[in-house]
């Protein structure tokens, strides 16, 4: 064991189905859940007991739904995932799905990530105020009192007790 190929394409089909069911994104295509899936399956097939684990867990997905899990209809595969959750090795697969899938140039382009910005000199003239969906800042001044105004007991900011 040591390598995606521990799995047949039966449990890479069922993988990436558990993947796309329990992160659903309607404009994904399934390049970024299969990339996803192998990166899974090859840390699984370097573990032994996470090769038990994953076998054993994808096999019951498809138990569960009387066949192949690849296959079932929408309702029966989220109504599958919702219930396997808690099983070990979907704590394997939720673990590396959240950072392989987020993690691939696919998915930023799609979700509008521009990916890091350090390598093309930071944020501040590429992209820092491009945000369309927040209203503007305030940018006046400051004109109120130079002094803290107390309006409640027991308000004052810890070493200003007593300070008018």
């Amino acid at each position: 064991m040591g390598e995606a190929s521990t799995f047949d394409d039966g449990a890479r089909r069922c993988l990436i189905r558990l993947i796309q069911r329990a992160f659903p994104h309607s404009t994904f295509p399934e390049g970024p859940y299969a990339r996803t899936a192998d990166v899974i399956l090859a840390q699984a097939g370097g573990n032994i007991p996470d090769a038990i684990a994953m076998s054993a867990g994808l096999a019951s997905l498809d138990a569960a739904a009387g066949g192949s899990f690849a296959d079932a209809d929408d309702a029966t595969a989220d109504a599958i995932v919702a219930k396997a959750t808690d099983a070990p090795f979907f704590a394997l697969v939720r673990a590396t799905t959240v950072v392989t899938l987020y993690n691939d140039a696919e998915v930023w382009k799609l979700i509008g990530y521009e990916g890091a910005s350090f390598d093309q000199g930071g944020y501040l003239h590429r992209g820092f105020d491009d945000l369309d969906w927040l209203p503007d800042p305030r940018t006046e001044e400051y004109d109120g009192p130079d002094t803290l105004v107390v309006v409640a007991a027991g308000d004052e900011p810890a070493g200003t007790e007593g300070v008018r």
